[in-house]
């Protein structure tokens, strides 16, 4: 059993007793009856014992294995597989906590359904939610894409009292049975934190004694819960004026030893965010490899960059950074994890404690640390049975949703081959953007009627979370879940004003999508860039823009022959570019684009704007939506081959794109993941 105390505010004396899931604002001034330091019954020193912090991250909304983009089951991901190891874990550690680390309302067509299409009532829990009451969960963290549905949304599905404006803070709606912690995110009208900034959770577990003896002990488990700062670039829209953000080292500092000297036995740090080792800063996206340096953290939580830790074969940069231990998993020292995305793995933390007569020791010589796969090869763990039917309504009522018409298309639309120029996923994309931009300006702001409206958009789906995870619209029937399978986020449409000079530094950027190849070389090069996603490789697709991206050249060195209406580009030429909330306002850290050049922050979103323009043109055709691609590589002869990673079978589609140079060398590419191997011959 356990007992949530939530600790909420420094001058509390003995902490805050509230339901679980209580915000800091709401309860501040309810005060534990219980003493938190007291323990059932005195502890033999050298009393040892097993305990296991289980972690989920990067859910976003995969609760059941279905994909509702492409209307079929996906064994590979979903909590409800993922179930299946937190019952072996806590198998074989009895003494455990389950925590998830964030981004993890957001993210399918049923998150959608649930917060935009049919958004729930108050009295409603949340469909994850629901799973992670039935899971027993014992605590939450807050992740970047939790607050894409904005402040209002969040406060009712966590049950919370947000001292805010724009939320009606009088009413508590149906939230989760689980505190949940976030500390470095304050309401800009009270200067508190938004949510409670830590928990202490009382957990029964059994030690065993010097004498052989098993004992049962209250172990008390401190959870405190860190988002990125740059929340306030990303969602702007929803957070400006309204909270203000810490960093997260100083933040720990804050109240990491208040969350001892109130009895916590452990401390476990949910950080959503992962590692970079820059020099600090108060607004970093990915903190953890700062926090971790904190003293008094005993395990750490990692999130938000959907990799795999520990991995000892992982080529990521920011796990071969000095202090970390890619293989062990350790971070300064501190037993780390990141279980990956969308359920796909569950970490686990098993630590060994020892009681020295005062307190609870980690023996990290004999703490092991791993990412456990759902699927290992072909075999795949069976999902938990309990979990579909709790959410059968809300998932069955999202396929019938997602299954409305909106039009037709005659050709395949899909991201297999986006990496080498295939646009047919994305040119649609930049259409209805780019109509919706000029009719908007026409309309509201007709002093810039005048310049040019370009687009930008990118292949949000890449193979990074796996061999499926590809955009593939089929010819034929255009249903609203292919319009979020073209647009897979609930961005607002943008419009930033540039210069060419600036157009050239955004096109630059993207580029950094590819390796730097040397032509010299004998043996294969990878084309792709692993370290640089998808949805950063921002791709125009005009008739009037043309360039060729030289990847022989460093990166910020690539853009040539960049020409507009045939001639070549004027530095000083403006340019409206329609592209999204995240983008037009820092998301990616692309030169200029800071929110200081967006001249449009549209009522709409980029997918509504899409699902609007394919319902006006009916059928779309390649010829039409499909073929007009701004970028080609420049032309080189290289002595070995250039090779990149797709799903097996697919070279027909690059045929039908156009892309003769593009041939498959493997159906299998040998890393186990169910990937072809495939050469570009960039002299083509």
């Amino acid at each position: 059993m356990k007992t949530p105390v939530l600790i909420c505010l420094p001058v509390l004396l003995a902490g805050c007793a509230a339901l679980p899931g209580a915000d800091s604002q709401a309860d501040s001034q309810a005060v534990s009856q219980a003493d938190p330091h007291a323990r059932p019954q005195a502890i033999p020193a050298g009393t040892q014992a097993s305990f296991a912090v289980l972690e989920t991250t990067d859910l976003h909304g995969n609760v059941v294995s279905y994909d509702y983009y492409k209307l079929a089951p996906e064994p590979s991901l979903g909590l409800e597989r993922t179930a299946t190891l937190i019952a072996r874990a806590r198998a074989q550690f009895p003494n455990n906590v389950l925590l998830d680390n964030g981004d993890t309302i957001q993210g399918t067509a049923l998150s959608d359904y649930q917060a935009v299409v049919q958004p729930l009532d108050c009295g409603e829990t949340l469909a994850m939610y629901k799973a992670f009451n039935a899971l027993g969960y014992d605590g939450t963290g807050i992740g970047n894409h939790d607050f894409n549905y904005g402040l209002a949304f969040l406060n009712q599905v966590s049950g919370s009292r947000f001292d805010v404006e724009g939320v009606d803070a009088a009413k508590r709606c149906a939230g989760p049975k689980f505190p949940q912690v976030l500390a470095n995110v304050l309401s800009a009208k009270s200067g508190r934190p938004l949510f409670a900034p830590y928990a202490i959770i009382d957990k029964r577990i059994t030690a065993t004694a010097p004498d052989g003896r098993q004992v049962p002990v209250t172990l008390r488990v401190g959870i405190i819960g860190f988002t990125p700062p740059t929340i306030l670039i990303w969602d702007k829209r929803w957070l400006e004026g309204k909270v203000t953000t810490e960093g997260v080292r100083e933040t720990a500092q804050r109240y990491v030893p208040e969350m001892r000297a109130r009895g916590a036995d452990l401390v476990v740090a949910i950080s959503h965010g992962g590692l970079d080792a820059a020099p600090y800063s108060p607004t970093m996206e990915n903190g953890s490899w700062h926090l971790a340096q904190v003293p008094g953290i005993d395990a750490m939580l990692i999130g938000h960059s959907h990799q795999v830790f520990p991995n000892a074969a992982s080529a990521v940069p920011q796990f071969d950074l000095p202090g970390v231990d890619k293989a062990k998993g350790l971070v300064h020292g501190v037993p780390t994890v990141m279980a990956g995305l969308w359920g796909k793995h569950l970490g686990v933390i098993g630590l060994s404690l020892a009681w020295n007569g005062k307190a609870w020791v980690v023996d990290k010589t004999r703490t092991a640390v791993e990412a456990r796969p759902i699927q290992a090869g072909p075999d795949i763990v069976p999902g938990d049975p309990a979990i579909a039917p709790l959410v059968r309504a809300e998932h069955e009522a999202t396929i019938r949703y997602v299954k409305t018409a909106i039009g037709k298309t005659a050709f395949r639309m899909s991201t297999y081959f986006a990496d080498v120029g295939d646009v047919s996923a994305i040119q649609v994309v930049n259409q209805a953007q780019a109509a919706y931009l000029r009719d908007y300006v026409k309309a509201n702001l007709p002093h810039y009627a005048q310049l040019p409206v370009l687009s930008v958009s990118s292949p949000f789906k890449t193979g990074s979370a796996g061999v499926t995870d590809y955009t593939d619209v089929q010819a034929g029937g255009i249903a609203l879940n292919n319009a979020a399978d073209l647009y897979l986020y609930p961005n607002a449409l943008y419009g930033v004003k540039v210069s060419g000079a600036g157009l050239k530094a955004w096109l630059e950027k993207a580029a950094g999508r590819f390796n730097t190849i040397d032509p010299r070389r004998a043996e294969p090069q990878e084309l792709v860039n692993a370290g640089f996603p998808g949805y950063n490789f921002d791709v125009p697709s005009s008739d009037e823009l043309r360039y060729e991206i030289d990847i022989t050249q460093p990166p910020g060195k690539r853009i040539r022959n960049l020409r507009f209406r045939g001639a070549a580009l004027d530095p000083a030429q403006e340019f409206l570019v329609a592209t999204n909330n995240y983008r037009a306002s820092g998301g990616g850290a692309f030169p200029g684009l800071d929110g200081s050049s967006t001249v449009v922050a549209a009522p709409d979103n980029n997918r509504d704007v899409l699902i609007e323009y394919i319902r006006r043109q009916g059928q779309l055709t390649r010829a039409a939506n499909g073929a007009s691609r701004s970028w080609r590589f420049a032309p080189v002869t290289t002595k070995g081959p250039v090779v990149f990673r797709a799903a097996p079978g697919k070279e027909a589609l690059a045929r039908e794109a156009g892309l003769a140079n593009v041939r498959e060398l493997r159906g299998d590419d040998g890393g186990g993941k169910g990937f072809a191997l495939y050469a570009i011959d960039l002299a083509r």
